[in-house]
């Protein structure tokens, strides 16, 4: 995505091949390529952003012009694409195009596709709202497409200066089915009229609207973007299109029209102070799209017919004129609470430094204006300021120090004395001084005790606003946790729904085998086959029914959440009531107005929630039912299934038996094979005992080997027919051990099913037990949530009783300071000049005393002196004293 910053028009022209009728009439294909960003018309090349031939698709149309668009504003970015060209050179082909062909659609509903295809692709914690509207400018009127009742809407513009139609229809859509269906009803009202030149031409100028916003609900970051698709109706002449009537007024329209649109490009490319906006509506609506925060592209539709030579190069023209155009694009961001309020504090850091700055200044220009020289250590300093300025303490005594101008140094006094009246004046005055200064200073202090108790007033409030707050939060929390067992108890009913949907299948396949076997099997799988479908649609039931009360939790859930976003910038509103305390009283009776609407319809929302939840457990009795029943049933089929295995039983002595036959009569066919042996030896000791009767007895021979012959071929065709009837034999045999093995396995399979039944039948009572519970604990947060409400309702309206005390006292107290302050601030000048003359004063006095201190010195040192002279003379009188004396004793 491109980084918001400065940026031109980007520019499109695409040439469209030549129709029918310029064929017929023999025109002359007249424009030359020459790469991928320049045509030529008449020996002259025309260069913009992308030239389109006439064999270009939809899709590579779509890809260089709209695809970075659509990114740009699911970013936060304004947007705008519109086509302009004559009448029949495509400009509708090019924006509209086919709407519900894959290949022929154009750049409209392929942004359609693309911004939910990107929407799908984002981050999921990301929330999309969209919206559009249809509208058309006709005969210079704006008339809404999907409200044919709305036929004149005016632009006004919102509180950024930018335009917007007021009372259009705002439909939100989730999907791009929806938008579709509102283009196409949007277009079912659109004005087109037959003309020579087309036969479907436009004769007014549609703009279709999609508003993007979208919010982080991690981060609560908002974005928003508007993209504009706009499609032109074509400039034409009359003369070619053969307009007459109805439709050459609205030719007449559609020319000044894009005649304002043509001077609105032409003041913008040279630059012009001056830009004729109002000119039409069109251009009004387009005023950000053009030379504002948007990023535009124009495709520039043109015939590549000689017949269209004029209009052609007219069009040309126009593209080279608007790609000079620079749009400045700005992020449409919307703020949190907490970047607002960092915002706020920096603006206040900067305005502190700029105010103590100025101070500074000021300062420093009454001193020079005063005569004085400033040194070069006491000048303005930006950084130390800067460093300075962090240290303040903004209070009221600090901020009359910082606002009053420091005392230039006073220009030396006389030395003359002063006599004891003057003295006594001044004291006096001085006296007086001093006890204004006190009372001033006790006045301050009683300011000072009365803003501590503001204070301390609230930091109660918001302790009390804390701990409502906390409560909430648990109570969130609760609410939080309730919905996180719901959603797990969620995904485990899915997942014995997809286990049940896959026992049905298995089942159902089973069952078949089971019916090519025997009818009653057929039978039983088709009533187990209906009771699974009839507990999963019961199931499916119960799944809907669990959603919607997920759903009614979320909104409750959405609603606290938003109750307690407000409950919070009622707090911040509350807390920071002493800098806006006039402008903040009707804002929070407001907000107070919502927070009680927010919990009656909390209210309604957890009644519904309650109903929905009796709802639920009627729905969960009618599943135990329906599970009986099932139960009932299956208790039948394994009776069924004990049948036949008593019929496989009795089969199976069956071919025990005959087996048991088979080895009979093959013990009678060896039995019979040793008697033939033997009669076979006998013959021969006959025939060796009667040789010699033998030629008279071979007739006799001859007729006994007949007859056994005959015996043999008897017992030979005897033999293979019990070895034909034994191999069928083993063959039942064998077909009826794989029956029996198969129906073995289907039996311990339907055991296994019936346990896996009978523990998820045991599994969703225990859900059931658990979906009770959370049921019971729902109705307790209920009941705790009504108490919670009953509580905050009370607290609010005690805040709300306090605040208006508070507001009342406030604005009293402040009264009384503005007024004693206005009255400071009278007395400050006379007290001013008093201290001026009390320094003077005083400095003569220090002077005075300065050389009475130094005239005491000088006579205490003289005294000293006189002193030291007398002591020394005393000391010489009385040395001679006693050496006068002692020359008596002698």
């Amino acid at each position: 995505m491109a980084d918001p910053a400065e940026c031109t028009i980007k520019v499109m022209c695409r040439f469209r091949p030549l129709n029918s009728s310029e064929v017929t009439r023999g025109d002359k294909y007249i424009p030359k390529f020459q790469g991928e960003d320049s045509v030529v018309i008449g020996g002259k090349p025309y260069v913009f952003d992308r030239v389109f031939q006439s064999n270009t698709s939809q899709e590579q149309v779509y890809t260089a012009c709209a695809q970075q668009i659509v990114k740009d504003v699911l970013g936060g970015y304004n947007g705008t694409i519109f086509a302009y060209g004559q009448t029949s050179s495509g400009k509708t082909h090019t924006m509209e195009g086919n709407l519900h062909d894959t290949d022929g659609m154009g750049i409209i509903p392929r942004i359609v596709q693309d911004i939910f295809n990107y929407i799908y692709s984002m981050d999921e914690n990301l929330e999309f709202h969209i919206k559009v509207s249809y509208f058309e400018i006709y005969l210079d009127k704006i008339r809404d497409l999907l409200d044919v009742s709305k036929t004149n809407l005016s632009v006004h513009e919102d509180k950024n200066r930018v335009p917007y139609v007021k009372g259009c229809t705002e439909r939100f859509v989730s999907s791009p089915e929806e938008v579709m269906d509102t283009i196409d009803e949007g277009k079912s009202n659109r004005h087109v009229a037959v003309t020579n030149m087309n036969e479907h031409s436009s004769r007014s100028h549609s703009i279709f609207l999609i508003n993007v916003k979208q919010e982080n609900t991690q981060t609560e970051q908002k974005l928003s973007g508007k993209l504009y698709l706009v499609d032109l109706a074509g400039s034409e002449k009359v003369s070619k299109t053969g307009a007459e009537g109805a439709v050459l007024d609205e030719a007449k329209n559609i020319n000044k029209s894009l005649s304002s649109l043509g001077n609105v490009i032409s003041a913008l490319a040279e630059g012009s102070t001056y830009v004729p906006y109002r000119d039409s509506k069109m251009t009004r609506i387009l005023q950000d799209s053009l030379g504002g925060n948007c990023r535009t592209t124009i495709v520039i539709c043109c015939s590549p017919s000689s017949y269209n030579d004029a209009e052609t190069k007219s069009t040309l023209m126009f593209g080279q004129r608007a790609k000079t155009i620079k749009n400045t694009v700005i992020l449409n961001v919307e703020l949190t609470a907490e970047q607002w309020k960092k915002k706020y504090e920096r603006e206040k850091e900067r305005n502190k430094s700029l105010r103590n700055t100025i101070t500074w200044l000021e300062n420093e220009l009454n001193r020079w204006r005063n005569g004085e020289t400033v040194p070069a250590e006491e000048q303005f300093d930006k950084e130390k300021i800067n460093a300075e300025v962090l240290g303040l303490d903004n209070t009221i005594n600090n901020d009359k120090f910082a606002s009053t101008p420091s005392m230039p140094p006073m220009p030396g006094m006389l030395g003359a004395g002063l006599n004891d009246v003057e003295k006594e004046k001044c004291e006096v005055e001085l006296a007086k001084l001093f006890k204004q200064l006190d009372d001033k200073d006790e006045e301050i202090n009683q300011q000072s005790q009365l803003v501590e108790k503001l204070k301390q007033q609230m930091l109660d409030q918001e302790e009390l606003l804390a701990s409502s707050r906390r409560d909430h939060d648990n109570l969130q929390s609760e609410l939080t946790r309730l919905q996180l067992e719901n959603d797990a108890s969620k995904e485990e009913v899915k997942e014995v729904l997809q286990a049940l949907e896959e026992l049905a299948v298995n089942y159902d396949q089973k069952s078949q085998e089971v019916e090519d076997k025997t009818k009653e099997f057929e039978a039983l799988s088709e009533e187990l086959g209906q009771k699974s479908s009839t507990l999963a649609s019961i199931d499916s039931e119960l799944q809907k029914l669990k959603e919607m009360a997920n759903h009614q939790k979320k909104r409750v859930t959405e609603m606290m959440s938003s109750l307690l976003k407000d409950l919070t910038e009622i707090g911040i509103a509350v807390g920071n009531n002493d800098i806006k305390q006039h402008e903040g009283s009707g804002l929070i009776d407001e907000e107070f107005t919502v927070a009680r609407l927010y919990i009656s319809k909390m209210k309604s929302e957890v009644k519904s929630m309650v109903k929905r939840c009796k709802q639920l457990e009627n729905t969960q009795s009618e599943s135990n039912k329906t599970l009986d029943e099932t139960e009932k049933e299956l208790a039948a089929c394994q009776l069924r299934i004990s049948q036949h295995e008593a019929k496989i039983k009795s089969l199976t002595e069956y071919l025990q038996n005959v087996e048991h036959k088979k080895r009979q009569l093959e013990e009678d066919v060896d039995s019979l094979n040793e008697e033939l042996v033997k009669i076979s030896a006998q013959e021969k000791v006959h025939a060796m005992e009667k040789e010699s009767e033998i030629q008279s007895a071979n007739e006799v021979k001859e007729a006994v080997e007949k007859q056994i012959h005959s015996h043999r071929e008897a017992h030979q065709k005897q033999i293979s027919s019990l070895r034909d009837e034994l191999e069928t034999k083993e063959k039942l045999i064998t077909d009826l051990q794989d029956l029996n093995q198969k129906i073995l396995l289907e039996q311990e399979r339907l055991r296994v099913e019936h346990e896996k039944l009978k523990s998820t039948d045991q599994e969703k009572s225990r859900k059931l037990h658990e979906l009770t519970m959370m049921q019971d604990r729902r109705e307790q947060a209920r009941q705790d949530l009504k108490g919670l409400e009953e509580t905050v309702a009370k607290e609010l309206q005690t805040l709300h009783n306090l605040r208006k005390l508070f507001v009342q006292d406030l604005a009293t107290r402040v009264k009384k300071l503005v007024r004693d302050n206005a009255d400071l601030r009278c007395e400050l000048p006379k007290l001013e000049k008093r201290l001026r003359a009390t320094a003077e004063r005083v400095k003569a006095l220090e002077s005075a005393l300065k050389e009475a201190k130094e005239n005491a010195a000088r006579d205490r040192k003289r005294y000293q002196t006189e002193v030291d002279r007398i002591k020394e003379a005393v000391r010489a009188k009385n040395m001679a004293r006693r050496g006068h004396s002692a020359q008596i004793g002698d």
